[in-house]
Parts: structure tokens; sequence; C-alpha cells
């Protein structure tokens, strides 16, 4: 038989301060010991990265067997793991119910990003994406989008946290699934590896990738103030409404619009306008002068990607030079456009190439599981 969520032990990981308050005070710990208790907490779970509560040595042995009994310290399990001739490493991560979720670690010298997912699955259908061809299935907790970090970390042996340079250097949202149709939990778990105390990025460190989720951009840039990528891919509303189906919703204008009102917008922290080069469709030099006629006074960047072709995919890739006379023109017009490389293609890792196999269940077994 399933084990049911009710089942499960709770997940300390993705918990905030506050909540492991209430949790230490359901264990019964006596008030005048829960904010050192929680602080111990902390480092045991964001700055030494330990799986169990038997390695929190200085908790008392009762406290250990009571968060033993009814808690977990929350970590997905690698189901699979794959490595790219050039390095690049693939995880796919099995959660708590059987789902599952793929990040990608992208190394360079000694840093490296991290590609970290927000969904299982997504809804948007982008129609160059391989995510986009499976459905959605859920959102991500704040304990499971923390969670892929801390197993890759595990991955890499990168604990206790490192004060010098990591192998996981920057965060980038840029996974399955898109993180403003998450907020709230994405927020929490950035929250969570912001925090000095614990796993300490910056947030400059951290770039959150939106296809145009505009109602929340303003939001994003107002209590995250993280990095700000944007997946443009076209300067037409007809293009776009069929490349980036959000575009009917939130056309192009107003996506613009929201990007220049960005609140941690500046010429020191560049929007990234993300942009994939796909053969007769957004590639002619025309595209390129209206792009950059588009994101005229906007601080931002153009990451020219060329596209990552999948099983049935429906676009080919530009051609090598057309991509490079694009580059031109738009660096010839004062904006940075540097073609991205791609990473782990041969591994399916590569920029909208991540796929699980989870599926949403049927609406029958879902509301039996409720």
């Amino acid at each position: 038989m399933a084990q049911t969520d009710s089942d499960r032990p709770t997940p300390l990981i993705g918990l905030s301060r506050p909540q492991l308050l209430d949790l230490l005070a359901d264990l019964g710990v006596p008030e005048r010991q829960r904010n050192m208790r929680v602080r111990q907490l902390w480092r045991w779970l964001y700055n030494r990265g330990v799986r169990s509560f038997d390695e929190m040595t200085d908790l008392g042995k009762d406290l250990r067997a009571a968060l033993r009994q009814r808690h977990a310290v929350g970590r997905p399990d690698i189901a699979t793991a794959l490595k790219s001739t050039d390095g690049t490493a693939k995880w796919l991560f099995r959660l708590a119910d059987g789902n599952e979720v793929e990040s990608v670690h992208i190394p360079d010298q000694d840093r490296g990003a991290l590609c970290m997912s927000s969904q299982i699955g997504c809804s948007l259908n982008c129609r160059f994406c391989h995510t986009g061809t499976q459905a959605m299935v859920r959102n991500l907790t704040p304990g499971e989008i923390v969670g892929q970090l801390l197993a890759a970390r595990d991955a890499l042996g990168e604990w206790p946290t490192p004060e010098g340079n990591r192998q996981i250097s920057t965060i980038v949202m840029m996974g399955m699934g898109e993180p403003l149709l998450n907020f709230d939990n994405v927020a929490q778990a950035l929250n969570l590896i912001m925090d000095m105390d614990g796993i300490a990025f910056s947030r400059r460190s951290i770039t959150l990738s939106t296809a145009g989720v505009v109602p929340a951009m303003d939001r994003c840039g107002r209590e995250l103030r993280v990095n700000l990528a944007v997946s443009l891919h076209a300067v037409r509303d007809e293009i776009r409404d069929e490349l980036v189906p959000l575009n009917r919703r939130y056309p192009i204008a107003d996506l613009l619009r929201a990007c220049r009102d960005y609140p941690a917008a500046s010429n020191a922290r560049r929007i990234t306008f993300e942009y994939v080069m796909l053969k007769d469709v957004n590639d002619s030099l025309a595209d390129a002068r209206e792009l950059v006629r588009l994101i005229r006074g906007i601080p931002g960047k153009i990451n020219l990607i060329p596209f990552n072709p999948w099983p049935g995919a429906p676009y080919e890739c530009s051609s090598n030079n057309q991509i490079h006379r694009f580059a031109k023109l738009i660096n010839d017009a004062g904006y940075s456009a540097p073609i991205r490389t791609p990473r782990g293609r041969d591994i399916m890792a590569a920029c909208g190439q991540l796929k699980s196999a989870s599926q949403r269940p049927p609406r029958r077994a879902a509301a039996a599981a409720s």
C-alpha cells in the first residue's frame, strides 16, 4: 500500500526558523531552550549538511529520539546520476511521494552553477522546451527545492559549507517549471539558501528565470531582489504566442514594461534576456534589430541560446554563421550578446531538455488521496 502524506514523517529541510520553533514547542522543548535548539538545528541542516538526527551530537538523546520518531531531515534520493563528457552532471531526484525532478550542475574551473527546478512538469507548454511536453504534476515544496541543492552538495562532497571557492557558486532557477507560478515556495526556499548562518548564498549569486508571469515580477524584485532572467525568444507577439503561449496573457509590451519597472534592475545588475535561436523562426537580422529597439533603455544583456534538440522537437537550431551574425548586430548596437555554449547535450542536460517521467495522478486517485 502506498504511503500517504499523513503517514510520512515531516521533513525539517525547508522549514523557516519560526516553523522550527513551533515544531520544538510541539515536541515539548522548554521555551527558554527553543531559540538555542533552532540555532543548533540550523547549523546541522544547512552548514554541516547532516543527513540524520544521530549526527546532531549537541542535541540531547531524548530530543534526538523525539525528532526521529515524528520527523525526518528530508532529502531527495538520487534515482539516476549522469555525467557528460564536458563534466556537466545531471541528477534525477526521487521525492518522498515517488515523483521525480531533475537538476543540473555545470562546472567551470573552480566554480559552478546548479540549475534547479521549481515544479514537477510545467503548465506553460513552451514549444521549444522538452519540459513543456510533460504535463504539470505539482509545485515543489520549499524543502524539495532546497533539497536539490543539499543533495547536489552531498554528491559533490561539499560539506560543511565552504568559506572560499565552491563547486556550486551560483544558483539558477531555470530547471523544470515556472518559478513565479510557485512564488511562495520558491521565495521561502531562496531565503533559506541566502541565510548567512547556513548555506550563505548572496542575492547576486542567484538568478531566477521567468517566461513572463508579469504580475509576480514586481513582487520578486521587491521581496527577493535576486537577478532576473526573462525567456523572451521572439520580438513579435504572433511568434511569441506560438513559442511561449503565456504571451497570449501577458504580451511583449506588458512584459517589457515589467522589466523596466523591475526593482532590482540596474546597470550593475542587468536583466538577462534569454533568446533561443530557432532556424527561420526568430533568427533574422530584422529580428535582431527589433530586439535592440524593444529593450532600449533597459539595463540588460541578451543570452543567445543555440536550440538544444530533443526527440520529436518541432524546430531546428539556427546555423552557427547566422547566430554569430545575429550576435554581432546586437553587440554593435551596444548590448552584450554572449552565445551560450551548450553543456550536457549528450545526457539531455542542456537548456530546455529537462524532463521526468512523473505524471499527474488521475482525478479519481488524487481525490481519494486528499
